[in-house]
């Protein structure tokens, strides 16, 4: 039980009082009082959804309709995303058969009020309606061929000069052949030295490497998805194929759609569509050709921008092509889209969802895949839900607990609690399966199951509690953003890296920016957002000493600006940053400090501002270990002479002045700050194995209450008002036993 150290209140005087302050506070809004309701008693409508296997078996209506009454009744999910699996199971997937079965669900769903998720594959990956984890047969691969997914392909040889070369040009669509001189690094477009598909070149003096490119078709049967044409026959396969039975159902009982690992990594890592150059040339005035040779070679000083510039691009390509086709199609169809890439873990993303954050600028509900026990995708969380903060969206997805053998419910809670104090608030349990015997992933999540069955409707309620305080449209509170070094990344990147594309093809040595993560949650005990570079340049300015965040929803104000390690940046952000530090800000530098810029010619604008900014280490005063650059606006440039908890502490202390919370004695508890209308919503949890027992000071006056979401209690805390460094605070005691959390809630005082 969690324990409030100071004076209690019974539930019942807590209500008396609470309806007193409410009528003494006409100005609290109605939704405060509907809060407090559904905290005690969830709606089914915050209940969790997990996934619901058809797996492996002939599927039957009257099989259907119990398990989803025993699913509310006994287990307390609150509906379904259907997701049908294997190789035995039948009806015929997108047969009439099949959506006559689907129909009974829904029709059931209703019944129950319960809302479901339309999974738009069978099996997966999302794409091709059929291509595995099913009967291995892509319905669209036989319909629309000629859609499916293309790679880049590569063919050189070297060739000393000056001589004739004469080659027939390879199969596929040419993108662009080069020749480099291996010494100089000299390049020259030969691309229209093709006559009747064969390759003529007067190679000039010097050793010439011969690059010809060339995008064909991969052999992956699923839809291009950098291809909007092809998205579009995908989505009217499946999607609408859907809907035009089940109209009736959209935008009440189906209320989302999910797609699965659509990720980048197919076609050998080397996706690519024959579009590319002519898209490419409209967004940006120059053809693109020329720098091929980048995404496999050192070209000299332009590498780490020719790669940011095709890289960027393929990966602008994939977030319109496929995420934004299909929430698009929702919208006109009132659902909202989630899903998720695979691999999201890996630390350099290029090869695998592009920009893992970007991914999800044009989708609804961006989502993460917790599955496998060895996969650590919890040091991801946070670029998934800062996404979300980026482009304003208030709903983050997480698919968890599949593949992670039967855990223990000590495991199931922590999970649970680390997603949600980084930023996750639907969580879509990994799994229920029809067939219980057939079970392929486990654990099996049903009420059926003998390890799990007795406690899923206590912990089904206990996230439905989380869902009631967290899926809404507050504000996400952070002192600290983060910039996330996709510039660095991409820069360093380049394709067939000996990694292999399933794990990020290239190891980049200046990314930190997990690990600093991690550190600050951990370790130091500060939540964070990820600042995305096109937001940072596009809808972040600089308000006195903050960095403000431009959204409608997540107006975010940052104290500090941590830049992860970075070899190559994007100039437009140094600008921005340096504005920063100019006016007041303070900016800790973790690892690499930027030498190279993302955009072509700004490689010594980008050197003279870092050494403006950070200086030499004689130009630096030292206080407690570290080098601390100032300037006459209070500004602070802080490069960390190493990564570790220690330091970042240290760094941050000397940067704020008072945190917006902070734990006395260096306590840990892990925490997310939400602010919706004038109420603070605060979610702690410890997820350690030894009880923490802390006083918790929060920046602002409030009367604060203590929200259990393991028993539905709602007490009033002890606190006291303070004043700090010129800010209000408020100050209360918390004691939280092992993987326990705790919701204190604050209303403004005065």
């Amino acid at each position: 039980m969690i324990e409030i150290t100071l004076s209690k209140l019974s539930r019942k005087t807590y209500s008396f009082i609470g309806i007193f302050f409410f009528i003494l506070q006409l100005f609290c809004v109605a939704s405060y009082s509907d809060m407090q309701s559904d905290f005690a008693d969830p709606p089914v409508k915050f209940l969790p959804r997990p996934l619901w296997f058809w797996n492996n078996t002939e599927v039957a209506v009257v099989d259907i309709h119990e398990q989803m009454k025993k699913s509310r009744n006994l287990s307390k999910y609150g509906g379904f995303g259907i997701l049908p699996f294997g190789k035995a199971f039948s009806p015929d997937y997108l047969t009439e058969e099949y959506f006559a079965v689907y129909g009974a669900a829904l029709e059931k769903a209703r019944e129950l009020d319960m809302t479901m998720s339309l999974y738009d594959e069978y099996g997966f990956p999302s794409g091709s309606a059929g291509a595995r984890n099913s009967r291995d047969i892509s319905l669209f691969n036989e319909k629309y061929p000629e859609l499916t997914i293309k790679r880049l392909d590569k063919h050189e040889e070297i060739v000393p000069g000056p001589t004739v070369y004469e080659k027939t040009v390879p199969a596929g669509d040419v993108m662009s052949i080069v020749g480099m001189n291996t010494k100089t690094k000299e390049r020259a477009d030969i691309t229209e030295k093709i006559n009747e598909g064969v390759l003529q070149w007067n190679v000039p003096s010097g050793t010439w490497k011969i690059m010809l490119f060339v995008c064909v078709k991969d052999g992956y049967p699923s839809c291009d998805y950098l291809d909007p044409e092809a998205v579009d026959k995908f989505i009217e396969m499946t999607h609408q194929a859907y809907y035009d039975r089940f109209k009736e159902y959209f935008g009440t009982t189906i209320d989302s759609t999910f797609y699965d690992e659509p990720t980048l990594y197919r076609g050998e890592g080397r996706t690519w569509t024959d579009k590319f150059n002519e898209k490419f040339e409209a967004k940006y005035g120059f053809n693109p050709r020329a720098y091929y040779p980048a995404l496999w070679y050192d070209i000299g000083p332009e590498t780490q921008a020719a790669r940011n510039y095709l890289f960027g691009f393929r990966t602008e390509l994939y977030a319109l092509g496929f995420p934004k086709r299909i929430q698009d199609w929702c919208d006109k169809h009132e659902i909202e889209t989630t899903g998720h890439q695979d691999q999201e873990e890996v630390i350099n993303p290029v090869s695998v969802s592009g920009d893992l954050m970007k991914c999800f600028k044009y989708q609804a509900i961006p989502g993460v895949d917790k599955i496998g026990g060895n996969r650590p995708a919890e040091r991801i969380y946070k670029v998934i839900s800062s996404s979300a903060y980026n482009w304003d969206m208030t709903l983050v997805m997480s698919e968890t607990y599949g593949a992670m053998g039967n855990l223990s419910w000590a495991d199931i809670y922590a999970v649970a609690m680390e997603q949600y104090t980084k930023g996750i608030n639907i969580l879509i349990p990994h799994a229920v399966w029809y067939d219980d015997k057939n079970v392929v992933f486990k654990p099996e999540l049903s009420y059926r199951s003998p390890i799990y069955s007795e406690r899923l409707p206590e912990f089904n309620t206990y996230i439905a509690r989380l869902n009631v305080m967290l899926q809404n449209d507050g504000r996400h509170v952070s002192d600290i953003a983060v910039l996330y070094p996709i510039a660095t990344l991409q820069g360093s990147h380049h394709l067939d890296g000996p990694l292999g594309f399933y794990q990020g093809g290239v190891k980049v040595p200046e990314a930190d920016y997990v690990e600093a993560g991690e550190l600050l949650i951990a370790g130091a005990g500060r939540d964070y957002t990820f600042i995305h570079p096109e937001v940072l340049d596009d809808n972040c300015i600089v308000e006195g000493n903050e960095l403000v965040l431009q959204n409608k929803i997540n107006a975010e104000r940052f104290k500090v600006f941590v830049l992860p390690g970075h070899k190559t940046i994007q100039w437009k952000n140094l600008k921005k940053i340096k504005e920063f530090y100019d006016n007041g800000g303070k900016v800790i530098a973790t690892g690499q400090l930027p030498f190279k810029s993302a955009e072509f010619g700004h490689d010594g604008d980008v050197v003279r501002t870092i050494k403006a900014m950070f200086g030499s280490i004689t130009d630096q005063n030292t206080s407690n270990d570290l080098h601390i650059k100032k300037n006459s606006s209070g500004g602070m440039a802080i490069p960390l002479k190493s990564l570790n908890a220690s330091t970042l502490r240290k760094a941050l202390d000397t940067a704020v002045d008072v945190y917006d919370v902070e734990c006395e004695d260096d306590k840990v508890l892990r925490y997310i700050h939400k602010n919706i209308n004038d109420t603070e919503i605060y979610l702690f949890a410890n997820i350690s194995e030894n009880q923490i027992d802390t006083k918790i000071k929060l920046r602002g006056l409030m009367e604060p209450e203590a929200w259990n979401p393991h028993t539905g209690e709602i007490i009033q805390l002890e606190h006291s008002h303070e004043k700090e460094a010129g800010y209000d605070t408020t100050r209360t005691r918390l004691t939280l036993p092992p993987i326990k959390s705790v919701f204190i809630v604050g209303k403004k005082a005065g």
